[in-house]
């Protein structure tokens, strides 16, 4: 199975796409890119099983109703006094505020906040995405999820704050650490270089491992009473399981099961066998992080 993480910016710089391919023993970093185009971030969310995306992927439905009545000279007066409890329920979805009961943490407005900017390239990717034939359920029913990397690490366990910006990259070596000794069997390989040196690269790596768990099972879905809304707003994936769970436990993909089945009752363990590491080549060169690196096995479609 290949899934990818998109850690999407509203400028190509800030944008990172990672690949990661698994196995019913681990996973490898077959790609990670730092500075992604459009083209580059289609081809990873065509060519992966499922496909993380760290942006919001619609609207509050209360704000678009909101904006059209507004456009159309015709506003509803609110029933409500205008205060904050009003605009907060035009300024966050649903999942927004579940995600904030789950873990605490609560997300950017896309409606008002500068995010916003970089769901309108969001939005225009998945359109780009249906076009060419690809399911897109902004629930996760389809090809592509909505996923919050902070959120994911908080809920394996991992630091989940002050790793960002250049200014924190002690705190960010930190996570890699501690992300590798919390996943032994994921690889980053010539990779890790890059982690170290952008948060970028980590979140859409966190987003690629999200993007896995979704995919077989192990994440929040909207039940049936938020399942209109997530259709239209979008719906954070977060991990139900341990992160060791990744590689050890069996699941289903559009109904083919995967990988190894489940070990018993309640969350697994680790399975003792792993992937010998690949040897590790520097990743520097003359434009910095910008830089990929791609596995032969990279089209390959076998676990």
């Amino acid at each position: 199975m290949l899934t990818a993480g998109i850690d999407l910016a509203a400028e190509d710089a800030n944008t990172a796409v990672a690949w990661i391919r698994w196995t019913a023993t681990g996973a490898v970093l077959e790609e990670l890119t730092v500075g992604a185009g459009d083209d580059q971030l289609l081809r990873a969310a065509s060519a992966a099983v499922k496909a993380g995306i760290d942006c919001p992927l619609g609207w509050p439905e209360p704000f678009v109703e909101f904006l059209i009545a507004h456009h159309r000279r015709d506003p509803a007066a609110p029933t409500d006094p205008i205060g904050r409890d009003w605009r907060r329920r035009l300024a966050w979805r649903r999942t927004d505020l579940v995600t904030h009961e789950l873990t605490g943490r609560l997300s950017l407005s896309v409606a008002a906040d500068r995010i916003a900017h970089t769901a309108m390239r969001c939005a225009a990717l998945l359109a780009r995405l249906a076009e060419v034939g690809h399911s897109v359920d902004r629930s996760g029913r389809g090809r592509v999820f909505e996923v919050y990397p902070a959120a994911s690490l908080k809920k394996w366990g991992l630091p989940h704050r002050g790793y960002k910006g250049r200014q924190n990259i002690g705190p960010l070596n930190n996570l890699v650490n501690l992300l590798i000794a919390a996943a032994p069997w994921l690889h980053l390989g010539e990779f890790e270089p890059m982690c170290r040196g952008s948060d970028h690269a980590v979140d859409a790596v966190v987003a690629a491992l999200t993007a896995r768990a979704a995919a077989i099972g192990q994440a929040t879905r909207p039940g049936p009473a938020d399942l209109a809304a997530a259709t239209t707003e979008g719906w954070i994936a977060l991990p139900t399981a341990p992160l060791t769970s990744l590689t050890t436990s069996a699941g289903r993909v559009d109904g083919i099961l995967t990988d190894t089945p489940w070990r018993g009752p309640g969350w697994p363990t680790q399975s003792g066998a792993v992937l010998t590491p690949p040897v590790r080549m520097s990743t520097t060169g003359s434009n910095g992080s910008r830089a990929s690196r791609r596995r032969s096995t990279r089209h390959s479609t076998s676990e």
